[in-house]
């Protein structure tokens, strides 16, 4: 048994009963002054009245971390460290690399000054321009096409899938294709394309066609599309398609006949 003594709890509490008693703390020990007037403990159960109580222990209390001022972060270790040295390098290479491409090509720019070549329709010659038996409607047409290249070290290659068309009023009359060569830098080349084909000749294209060569007038529109690569020097670079677009007005279609152009306008694209 627990050598401490612990204070019966009864059913009748005498306050003044209590002063005048004295609980000793230990029995091996001799009662002092402080012990006689001692408190009763705080937390008492109670059992039924002819048995002891039994004094519980007060509640555990919670040790909140201290803050310390002098905390330092783990260093980093190296691993995390080459981490990013390897990523500062590999930017530091890219950056260098964009210059460098930057660099080269703004001096192959000023050197070279690339210009854009011009075309320009020289000649328009009518073979054919019958209206068969069956109401359609059968051309044949000769066109000179001058392609002038004034770079000094460009040149461009012209592919084989090319297409040519001449419309009147957004009618086909005739196609072809421009031929396959290669232009040299400071260059001109006059193309000759033959364009054939048969179209329907209905009564709205008819009457609209008879008043254009009434009037000497007759607008045309010759479309060209072909692939061209570029060569620098020696070397071939990417191929890109042009589209360019040519409207005419002749003062005849007339067979066999010269014709003469009276204006002429040139618009250009590409696509890459």
């Amino acid at each position: 048994m627990d050598k401490r003594c612990m204070l019966l709890v009864t059913t009748h509490f005498n306050p003044k009963a209590l002063n005048n008693r004295t609980i000793p703390r230990n029995f091996g020990s001799p009662p002092t002054s402080t012990a006689m007037y001692a408190p009763p403990p705080p937390y008492v159960v109670l059992n039924d009245g002819s048995q002891k109580g039994t004094a519980l222990p007060p509640p555990p209390q919670r040790q909140l971390p201290m803050y310390n001022s002098h905390y330092k972060k783990p260093k980093s270790s190296g691993a995390v460290k080459g981490c990013l040295m390897c990523i500062c390098c590999f930017y530091c290479f890219l950056f260098i690399l964009v210059i460098v491409l930057a660099s080269t090509a703004f001096y192959l720019y000023a050197i070279n000054k690339p210009q854009i070549p011009s075309y320009k329709v020289e000649n328009f010659e009518v073979k054919a321009f019958d209206l068969m038996p069956d109401f359609s409607l059968k051309t044949e047409f000769l066109v000179t096409v001058k392609a002038d290249n004034p770079n000094n070290h460009i040149g461009f290659i012209y592919g084989e899938d090319s297409f040519v068309g001449v419309y009147y009023n957004d009618n086909d009359l005739c196609h072809g294709k421009l031929p396959s060569f290669h232009q040299g830098h400071k260059n001109t080349t006059y193309m000759k394309i033959y364009l054939a084909g048969k179209s329907e000749f209905g009564s709205g294209l008819q009457e609209a066609l008879a008043e254009s060569r009434k009037k000497k007038k007759v607008p045309l529109l010759v479309r060209v599309q072909a692939p061209i690569r570029v060569v620098v020097g020696e070397l071939p670079m990417r191929q890109f398609m042009v589209f360019v677009n040519v409207y005419l007005i002749v003062d005849s279609l007339a067979p066999n006949k010269k014709t003469h152009i009276l204006s002429s306008s040139t618009t250009f694209d590409y696509k890459l």
